[in-house]
Protein backbone atom coordinates (compact mmCIF):
# COMPACT_ATOMS: atom_id res chain seq x y z
CA UNK A 1 0.00 0.00 0.00
CA UNK A 2 2.62 2.15 0.67
CA UNK A 3 4.17 1.56 -2.45
CA UNK A 4 1.12 2.47 -4.34
CA UNK A 5 1.02 6.04 -2.54
CA UNK A 6 4.08 6.72 -3.52
CA UNK A 7 4.12 5.25 -7.09
CA UNK A 8 0.75 7.74 -7.70
CA UNK A 9 2.53 10.58 -5.44
CA UNK A 10 5.22 10.48 -7.73
CA UNK A 11 3.09 10.30 -10.99
CA UNK A 12 1.19 13.15 -9.60
CA UNK A 13 3.81 15.71 -8.95
CA UNK A 14 5.49 14.29 -12.38
CA UNK A 15 2.21 15.52 -14.55
CA UNK A 16 1.56 18.73 -11.88
CA UNK A 17 5.45 19.69 -12.71
CA UNK A 18 4.74 19.44 -16.71
CA UNK A 19 1.92 21.40 -16.59
CA UNK A 20 3.64 24.37 -14.32
CA UNK A 21 7.73 24.37 -15.69
CA UNK A 22 9.63 24.49 -18.82
CA UNK A 23 10.26 21.10 -18.43
CA UNK A 24 6.85 20.82 -20.47
CA UNK A 25 8.51 21.51 -24.01
CA UNK A 26 11.09 18.69 -23.65
CA UNK A 27 12.17 18.12 -27.30
CA UNK A 28 11.49 19.24 -30.93
CA UNK A 29 12.68 17.48 -33.95
CA UNK A 30 16.14 17.65 -35.30
CA UNK A 31 15.28 19.50 -38.12
CA UNK A 32 14.43 22.73 -37.69
CA UNK A 33 11.61 23.77 -40.00
CA UNK A 34 12.04 27.32 -42.34
CA UNK A 35 15.09 26.13 -44.33
CA UNK A 36 13.63 25.39 -47.29
CA UNK A 37 10.01 27.12 -49.16
CA UNK A 38 9.90 27.83 -52.47
CA UNK A 39 11.50 25.75 -55.36
CA UNK A 40 11.72 22.98 -52.78
CA UNK A 41 12.44 19.50 -55.15
CA UNK A 42 15.36 21.71 -57.32
CA UNK A 43 18.69 20.26 -56.70
CA UNK A 44 21.63 22.59 -57.14
CA UNK A 45 22.75 22.42 -60.44
CA UNK A 46 25.98 20.04 -61.31
CA UNK A 47 29.22 21.15 -59.41
CA UNK A 48 29.86 22.34 -55.63
CA UNK A 49 27.54 24.76 -54.43
CA UNK A 50 28.12 26.35 -50.99
CA UNK A 51 24.64 27.08 -49.36
CA UNK A 52 24.73 29.62 -46.16
CA UNK A 53 21.31 30.20 -44.51
CA UNK A 54 21.11 32.50 -41.05
CA UNK A 55 17.74 31.48 -39.27
CA UNK A 56 16.31 33.01 -36.13
CA UNK A 57 13.85 32.03 -33.86
CA UNK A 58 12.07 33.78 -30.96
CA UNK A 59 9.28 33.06 -28.87
CA UNK A 60 7.57 34.43 -25.88
CA UNK A 61 4.99 31.84 -25.55
CA UNK A 62 5.10 28.14 -24.46
CA UNK A 63 2.04 26.02 -25.00
CA UNK A 64 0.29 22.90 -23.56
CA UNK A 65 -0.73 19.90 -24.60
CA UNK A 66 -3.96 21.79 -25.57
CA UNK A 67 -2.38 24.92 -26.97
CA UNK A 68 -2.96 26.76 -24.32
CA UNK A 69 -0.62 29.22 -23.05
CA UNK A 70 1.52 28.11 -19.76
CA UNK A 71 2.70 30.86 -17.15
CA UNK A 72 6.48 31.20 -18.08
CA UNK A 73 8.71 33.98 -17.59
CA UNK A 74 11.43 35.03 -20.30
CA UNK A 75 11.74 33.73 -24.04
CA UNK A 76 13.31 31.03 -25.97
CA UNK A 77 15.40 32.43 -28.50
CA UNK A 78 18.34 30.54 -30.67
CA UNK A 79 20.44 32.07 -33.82
CA UNK A 80 22.06 29.56 -36.21
CA UNK A 81 24.17 29.53 -39.07
CA UNK A 82 24.48 26.99 -41.37
CA UNK A 83 27.12 26.20 -43.90
CA UNK A 84 26.22 23.40 -46.30
CA UNK A 85 28.12 22.21 -49.08
CA UNK A 86 26.75 20.51 -52.10
CA UNK A 87 28.76 18.47 -54.77
CA UNK A 88 26.13 17.22 -57.85
CA UNK A 89 28.08 15.11 -60.25
CA UNK A 90 27.96 15.99 -64.29
CA UNK A 91 26.07 12.57 -65.23
CA UNK A 92 22.71 10.90 -64.57
CA UNK A 93 21.97 7.65 -62.57
CA UNK A 94 18.20 6.09 -63.68
CA UNK A 95 17.76 9.17 -65.46
CA UNK A 96 18.12 11.43 -62.48
CA UNK A 97 21.20 13.69 -61.01
CA UNK A 98 23.03 12.44 -57.10
CA UNK A 99 23.61 14.92 -54.64
CA UNK A 100 26.00 14.78 -51.58
CA UNK A 101 25.57 17.46 -48.83
CA UNK A 102 27.10 18.05 -45.45
CA UNK A 103 26.24 21.19 -42.95
CA UNK A 104 29.28 22.70 -41.29
CA UNK A 105 30.32 24.06 -39.56
CA UNK A 106 27.14 25.26 -37.82
CA UNK A 107 26.66 27.03 -35.33
CA UNK A 108 23.98 28.41 -32.54
CA UNK A 109 23.54 30.04 -29.58
CA UNK A 110 21.19 28.06 -27.72
CA UNK A 111 19.69 24.01 -28.19
CA UNK A 112 17.61 23.58 -31.45
CA UNK A 113 15.95 20.83 -29.75
CA UNK A 114 15.74 21.14 -26.13
CA UNK A 115 13.59 24.79 -25.82
CA UNK A 116 14.58 26.63 -22.28
CA UNK A 117 12.97 29.87 -21.49
CA UNK A 118 14.88 32.45 -19.42
CA UNK A 119 17.94 30.29 -19.89
CA UNK A 120 21.02 31.70 -19.99
CA UNK A 121 22.77 30.38 -23.07
CA UNK A 122 26.97 29.63 -23.10
CA UNK A 123 27.86 31.85 -26.12
CA UNK A 124 27.71 30.12 -29.48
CA UNK A 125 28.73 26.67 -30.25
CA UNK A 126 29.17 24.32 -32.92
CA UNK A 127 25.82 22.40 -33.89
CA UNK A 128 25.28 18.75 -34.77
CA UNK A 129 26.66 17.64 -38.07
CA UNK A 130 24.34 17.01 -40.81
CA UNK A 131 25.55 14.38 -43.99
CA UNK A 132 23.38 14.03 -47.11
CA UNK A 133 25.24 11.15 -48.61
CA UNK A 134 22.79 10.00 -51.01
CA UNK A 135 20.37 11.76 -53.16
CA UNK A 136 18.85 11.54 -56.20
CA UNK A 137 16.57 14.10 -58.21
CA UNK A 138 14.90 14.28 -61.80
CA UNK A 139 13.78 17.06 -63.37
CA UNK A 140 11.57 17.61 -66.60
CA UNK A 141 9.52 20.59 -68.01
CA UNK A 142 6.23 20.92 -65.63
CA UNK A 143 8.17 18.78 -63.05
CA UNK A 144 11.35 18.41 -60.73
CA UNK A 145 11.52 16.33 -57.35
CA UNK A 146 13.98 13.99 -55.26
CA UNK A 147 14.32 11.42 -52.89
CA UNK A 148 16.73 11.42 -50.11
CA UNK A 149 18.39 10.12 -46.38
CA UNK A 150 20.88 11.94 -44.65
CA UNK A 151 21.55 11.87 -40.46
CA UNK A 152 22.51 14.41 -37.86
CA UNK A 153 25.72 13.14 -36.20
CA UNK A 154 25.47 14.54 -32.20
CA UNK A 155 28.57 16.49 -32.62
CA UNK A 156 27.34 19.51 -30.99
CA UNK A 157 27.96 20.11 -26.88
CA UNK A 158 25.49 18.54 -24.87
CA UNK A 159 25.66 17.89 -21.06
CA UNK A 160 22.50 15.92 -19.39
CA UNK A 161 20.60 19.30 -17.55
CA UNK A 162 22.97 21.70 -18.72
CA UNK A 163 21.37 25.35 -19.69
CA UNK A 164 24.26 26.08 -22.54
CA UNK A 165 23.37 22.84 -24.68
CA UNK A 166 23.74 23.45 -28.46
CA UNK A 167 23.76 19.50 -29.76
CA UNK A 168 20.63 16.92 -29.23
CA UNK A 169 22.88 14.71 -27.46
CA UNK A 170 21.49 11.92 -29.97
CA UNK A 171 21.87 10.55 -33.62
CA UNK A 172 19.22 10.70 -36.33
CA UNK A 173 18.27 9.31 -39.45
CA UNK A 174 16.03 11.28 -41.88
CA UNK A 175 14.35 10.36 -44.87
CA UNK A 176 13.74 13.26 -47.55
CA UNK A 177 11.58 14.18 -50.30
CA UNK A 178 11.08 17.69 -52.40
CA UNK A 179 8.85 17.95 -55.07
CA UNK A 180 8.31 21.59 -57.20
CA UNK A 181 5.51 21.30 -59.82
CA UNK A 182 5.18 24.30 -62.52
CA UNK A 183 1.82 25.21 -63.09
CA UNK A 184 2.42 27.64 -66.06
CA UNK A 185 4.54 25.84 -69.26
CA UNK A 186 7.14 28.54 -68.88
CA UNK A 187 7.92 27.74 -65.16
CA UNK A 188 6.92 31.35 -63.33
CA UNK A 189 4.41 29.76 -61.31
CA UNK A 190 5.26 27.23 -59.20
CA UNK A 191 4.03 24.46 -56.05
CA UNK A 192 6.37 23.17 -53.85
CA UNK A 193 6.41 20.30 -51.05
CA UNK A 194 9.33 19.38 -49.13
CA UNK A 195 9.31 16.63 -46.02
CA UNK A 196 10.93 14.92 -44.01
CA UNK A 197 10.43 11.83 -41.35
CA UNK A 198 12.76 11.60 -38.81
CA UNK A 199 13.60 8.55 -35.89
CA UNK A 200 16.06 9.28 -33.20
CA UNK A 201 18.33 7.40 -31.10
CA UNK A 202 18.73 7.89 -27.21
CA UNK A 203 19.91 10.17 -25.42
CA UNK A 204 21.18 10.31 -21.54
CA UNK A 205 19.00 12.34 -19.36
CA UNK A 206 19.94 13.37 -15.56
CA UNK A 207 19.88 10.58 -12.67
CA UNK A 208 20.48 7.73 -14.70
CA UNK A 209 17.53 7.90 -16.85
CA UNK A 210 17.32 7.49 -20.70
CA UNK A 211 15.03 8.69 -23.58
CA UNK A 212 14.95 8.02 -27.29
CA UNK A 213 13.10 10.74 -28.70
CA UNK A 214 9.60 9.97 -30.78
CA UNK A 215 9.40 10.03 -34.45
CA UNK A 216 9.18 13.61 -36.24
CA UNK A 217 7.31 14.25 -39.14
CA UNK A 218 7.41 17.72 -40.59
CA UNK A 219 6.44 19.01 -44.11
CA UNK A 220 7.32 22.69 -45.46
CA UNK A 221 5.46 24.35 -48.77
CA UNK A 222 4.85 27.27 -50.45
CA UNK A 223 3.55 28.62 -53.88
CA UNK A 224 5.94 31.19 -55.93
CA UNK A 225 5.78 33.42 -58.96
CA UNK A 226 8.85 34.20 -60.83
CA UNK A 227 9.09 37.43 -62.51
CA UNK A 228 11.66 38.83 -64.88
CA UNK A 229 13.31 42.12 -63.49
CA UNK A 230 15.64 41.96 -66.77
CA UNK A 231 13.97 41.19 -70.64
CA UNK A 232 16.84 38.66 -70.95
CA UNK A 233 16.08 36.88 -67.53
CA UNK A 234 19.39 37.38 -66.50
CA UNK A 235 17.93 38.83 -63.09
CA UNK A 236 14.34 37.20 -61.69
CA UNK A 237 12.43 37.78 -58.56
CA UNK A 238 10.45 35.14 -56.67
CA UNK A 239 7.64 35.74 -54.10
CA UNK A 240 5.18 33.47 -52.79
CA UNK A 241 3.46 32.25 -49.31
CA UNK A 242 4.71 29.08 -47.77
CA UNK A 243 4.24 27.45 -44.54
CA UNK A 244 5.82 24.48 -41.98
CA UNK A 245 4.33 22.16 -40.50
CA UNK A 246 5.71 19.65 -37.44
CA UNK A 247 4.83 16.97 -35.59
CA UNK A 248 5.69 14.42 -33.03
CA UNK A 249 3.95 10.87 -34.74
CA UNK A 250 5.06 8.71 -32.22
CA UNK A 251 5.73 8.13 -28.46
CA UNK A 252 9.26 9.11 -26.35
CA UNK A 253 10.84 5.50 -25.31
CA UNK A 254 13.12 4.92 -22.78
CA UNK A 255 13.06 6.67 -19.17
CA UNK A 256 12.75 10.44 -18.03
CA UNK A 257 14.22 11.99 -14.58
CA UNK A 258 11.97 11.66 -11.84
CA UNK A 259 10.74 15.18 -10.22
CA UNK A 260 10.84 13.97 -6.71
CA UNK A 261 13.57 13.72 -5.38
CA UNK A 262 15.41 9.98 -5.15
CA UNK A 263 12.41 8.83 -6.85
CA UNK A 264 13.57 5.86 -9.85
CA UNK A 265 13.42 7.19 -13.41
CA UNK A 266 10.05 7.40 -15.16
CA UNK A 267 8.29 6.84 -18.28
CA UNK A 268 9.40 8.79 -20.76
CA UNK A 269 6.09 7.42 -22.72
CA UNK A 270 4.06 10.08 -20.23
CA UNK A 271 5.32 12.87 -22.10
CA UNK A 272 3.02 14.54 -24.56
CA UNK A 273 3.29 14.75 -28.25
CA UNK A 274 4.42 18.31 -30.07
CA UNK A 275 3.48 20.14 -32.54
CA UNK A 276 3.72 23.22 -34.35
CA UNK A 277 2.16 24.93 -37.61
CA UNK A 278 3.37 28.31 -39.28
CA UNK A 279 2.80 30.62 -42.42
CA UNK A 280 4.65 32.81 -43.79
CA UNK A 281 6.35 35.02 -46.93
CA UNK A 282 9.26 34.46 -48.91
CA UNK A 283 10.97 36.61 -51.94
CA UNK A 284 13.97 35.62 -54.06
CA UNK A 285 16.56 36.99 -55.76
CA UNK A 286 18.00 35.23 -58.38
CA UNK A 287 20.58 35.77 -61.22
CA UNK A 288 21.18 32.20 -63.35
CA UNK A 289 23.95 33.36 -65.54
CA UNK A 290 25.73 34.05 -62.62
CA UNK A 291 24.70 31.01 -60.87
CA UNK A 292 23.82 32.94 -57.87
CA UNK A 293 20.24 32.98 -55.74
CA UNK A 294 19.86 35.05 -52.55
CA UNK A 295 16.07 34.27 -50.11
CA UNK A 296 14.06 36.00 -47.43
CA UNK A 297 11.47 34.01 -45.40
CA UNK A 298 9.30 35.42 -42.25
CA UNK A 299 7.35 32.28 -40.45
CA UNK A 300 4.53 33.34 -37.87
CA UNK A 301 3.35 30.21 -36.08
CA UNK A 302 0.03 30.27 -35.71
CA UNK A 303 -0.44 27.16 -33.40
CA UNK A 304 1.51 24.77 -31.22
CA UNK A 305 1.45 22.22 -28.74
CA UNK A 306 3.83 20.64 -25.85
CA UNK A 307 6.44 23.40 -27.52
CA UNK A 308 6.98 27.09 -27.72
CA UNK A 309 5.02 29.58 -30.06
CA UNK A 310 6.94 32.02 -31.79
CA UNK A 311 8.30 33.25 -35.34
CA UNK A 312 11.05 31.99 -37.66
CA UNK A 313 13.26 34.28 -39.53
CA UNK A 314 15.65 33.10 -42.20
CA UNK A 315 18.10 34.88 -44.79
CA UNK A 316 20.42 32.78 -47.31
CA UNK A 317 22.45 32.71 -49.87
CA UNK A 318 23.53 30.04 -52.89
CA UNK A 319 26.65 29.71 -55.22
CA UNK A 320 27.01 27.09 -57.52
CA UNK A 321 30.41 26.84 -58.92
CA UNK A 322 29.94 24.85 -62.56
CA UNK A 323 32.49 21.85 -62.92
CA UNK A 324 33.02 21.73 -65.75
CA UNK A 325 31.54 25.17 -67.02
CA UNK A 326 29.13 24.45 -69.59
CA UNK A 327 29.27 25.52 -73.26
CA UNK A 328 27.33 28.84 -72.59
CA UNK A 329 25.11 30.41 -69.91
CA UNK A 330 22.30 28.14 -68.22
Amino acid sequence: MRFRIATAFASFAFILLLSTSNTFAQQKGQWVPGQIGLNAGILPDPGASIVNLDMAYSASRLNGPHGNALPVTGSYHFWVVENIFYYVPNFKVLGGHLAFGLAQPTVANGSLTLPQFGASFGGFGLADTYVQPATLGWSTKRIASYLSYAFFAPTGRYSPGATNNVGSGYWGNDFLTGTTLYITKNQGTSANLFTDWEFHGSRQETNGARITPGQTFTDEWGLGQALPLKKDQSMLAQVGGVGYDQWQVSANGGTISNPVPGGPPLPASLLPFYSVHAAGVQANFLMPPKNFSASFKYYWEYSATSRPQGATLVIGATWTFRIPKPAKAP
